[in-house]
């Protein structure tokens, strides 16, 4: 079981910080300050006093209503629907904490907004390094957030970056609430997150499965670079003896399941549920293929538009997602959405850096691949 108070101190030590702490919400949604009030309440300290509004222009203006000179801020973060008025609440709290002399100003982002435009494609921008520029540029001295969507992110910063992983938890869960977990095998429903299958494999000592052949998603390789020059052959600019080899495109194979579900739990493991169309059918192919049972794991629940009910209507049983991204609504609408709290490993991150104590403890077993 994952226990993040026994490392050698008592327990109670984990509400206990040491003066010029300042935790703040920088989210003006209400559902949204659910995750700073839990941390805050596990460490023991009161939130900031903080107003965040938007103007009846739609600027967000942000007034800080307490000192913070000489303090170390924590401004905690969670994704609203609206994620582009999130991105400037974050932006204008932590540049008002500069302004305002604080010490060390740690954005707390559990979702990290724009993860999935972490690659160029064709002349787009890769907008995770502007994001990133934009939030060192505004004053953010460390970033604590969960599960990037590539770990890669993390270069684009020029400031320490902690990537914690919601894993620990997720699979609790599965060893506590799933009775006959002993008989599931772990399934990745492409085989780009057959990593992350892997990963949860061999920590509960199970099998694995891997969908292949399924619709193109929006972050397959057939979108990914700038398909220039045209594809056209052109031989005005170059010699005409020359030309170049064209890459063979991509021919989506007919739908398989390596590894057997026959008569078998299936858990579909991922990081960020979104667009559920992905999971939905891989559903449908795993009851095909035998699967009696079907759990989706992920650990940023965006589920935009419709998604709750296309869950309530499909072939799985229960879809499992922690608190990184407020979904109350959403749980309202379709009861098999189940979450799990992530609030304990973000207050433990936050008490150590404040006190200077070592993050390693928080990445134990952790390797390259997780």
């Amino acid at each position: 079981t994952f226990c993040l108070v026994n490392s050698g101190r008592h327990p109670t030590d984990m509400n206990h910080t040491k003066g010029g702490l300042v935790i703040f919400t920088a989210n003006s949604h209400p559902s949204s300050r659910e995750l700073g009030k839990r941390i805050a309440e596990r460490l023991g300290v009161e939130l900031g006093k903080v107003q965040v509004y938007q103007e009846a222009n739609r600027e967000t203006r942000v007034q800080i209503q307490e000192s913070v000179r000489g303090k170390d801020v924590f401004v905690i973060q969670t994704v609203s629907k609206d994620v582009n008025t999130t991105i400037m609440e974050m932006l204008i709290m932590v540049y008002a904490c500069r302004t305002s002399c604080a010490r060390s100003i740690t954005g707390v982002l559990p979702y990290f907004p724009y993860s999935k435009q972490c690659k160029m494609r064709k002349r787009g921008s890769i907008v995770s390094k502007l994001i990133a520029s934009m939030m060192c540029k505004a004053g953010l001295t460390h970033l604590i957030t969960m599960d990037l969507h590539q770990k890669e992110i993390q270069g684009f910063f020029n400031i320490p970056v902690d990537n914690l992983r919601a894993s620990p938890f997720l699979l609790q869960y599965i060893q506590e609430e799933i009775p006959d977990y002993r008989n599931a095998v772990i399934v990745a429903k492409s085989p780009a997150s057959a990593k992350r299958a892997q990963s949860f494999a061999e920590r509960l000592r199970l099998g694995i499965a891997v969908i292949h052949g399924e619709a193109q998603d929006a972050e397959s390789d057939q979108v990914d670079g700038r398909h220039s020059p045209p594809t056209v052959k052109t031989t005005g600019a170059i010699h005409p003896s020359m030309e170049i080899p064209l890459l063979i495109p991509k021919e989506k194979p007919p739908i398989t399941v390596v590894g057997d579900v026959g008569g078998r739990i299936a858990i579909i493991v991922d990081d960020i549920i979104d667009d559920v169309d992905s999971f939905v059918a891989a559903a449908e192919t795993l009851k095909e293929r035998g699967a009696y049972k079907i759990f989706v794991m992920a650990t940023h629940g965006i589920l935009s538009c419709d998604a709750p009910r296309f869950i309530e209507e499909s072939a799985i049983d229960e879809v499992v997602v922690t608190n990184t991204i407020p979904h109350e609504l959403q749980k309202l609408q379709c009861p098999k959405i189940k979450t799990v709290d992530i609030s304990m490993i973000l207050s433990e991150a936050i008490r150590r850096i404040h006190n200077g104590e070592s993050m390693s403890y928080l990445f134990r077993n952790i390797g390259v691949d997780d």
